[in-house]
């Protein structure tokens, strides 16, 4: 039997109390990974070295969601509504991504990856969409997290509307920040009606897509993200 490939997930930083902290990452991930057909482990944010000897054992890698970026990393002062940053975890996944592009490992951003995938190529971002976006969606919904409740139009010949099969798909939406001069080796692969980006491709010989949506959290019910993770984990099989 075919080994199936293992898929590193980033974690995200949560605090119980002050007995009980450290890297979560949301059950969606784990489930949709292994439905998909890959083996789910969780990359901890200890350091970039810590972390590059991790991808050594992936052969694809997820960026999560999460904590805001730290705005230092694309040359900005901090927005009065910029959220959490933790610049631990930016600095381990900054070198983490370098890593995957120079070493062909597949990587899939989501949210916040996405976000920070556009920060380690030299791209920025809106730190508040609500108050630097003239009239925005509502990004950061508040239906449940499984359910769909905006649009994006998807651009002809990218990947994601090769892999889908549409042109317009319908997302959830968990964010405030969102990507503002995409980097010069990504393309947008799909926007919101509000003109906000909601993909990006990789321009390279590496694969690396992301999405603005939590597509984790769709799986269960939606067969266009099923086949997101499918296409993704057939990837990381190639290698």
């Amino acid at each position: 039997m075919p080994q199936k490939p293992v898929i590193g997930i980033t974690g995200a930083f949560i605090k119980h109390n002050a007995f009980m902290e450290g890297v979560y990452v949301h059950h969606d991930y784990h489930r949709s990974v292994a439905a998909a057909g890959g083996i789910p482990i969780v990359l901890p944010f200890i350091n970039p070295e810590a972390a590059l000897e991790a991808a050594a054992l992936c052969d694809g890698i997820i960026m999560s969601g999460g904590e805001d970026v730290d705005p230092l990393y694309y040359g900005e002062e901090p927005h009065p509504h910029l959220g959490y940053t933790n610049r631990e975890r930016d600095e381990t996944e900054l070198a983490l991504i370098r890593h995957a592009l120079d070493h062909n490992i597949p990587l899939l951003a989501v949210c916040r990856g996405v976000q920070i995938l556009n920060v380690a190529l030299g791209g920025t971002l809106i730190q508040d969409i609500p108050s630097q976006w003239s009239e925005p969606l509502q990004h950061s919904q508040k239906a449940e997290r499984s359910r769909d409740t905006h649009a994006v139009a998807l651009e002809p010949g990218s990947w994601l509307a090769e892999i889908l099969g549409e042109q317009r798909i319908r997302v959830n939406s968990l964010h405030h920040q969102a990507l503002k001069d995409v980097a010069d080796d990504l393309k947008v692969a799909a926007k919101a009606s509000d003109g906000i980006i909601e993909a990006v491709e990789y321009t390279g010989s590496s694969f690396a897509i992301g999405v603005q949506w939590h597509p984790e959290s769709m799986t269960a019910t939606n067969p266009l993200m099923k086949r997101l993770f499918e296409a993704f984990i057939a990837r990381c099989k190639k290698q």
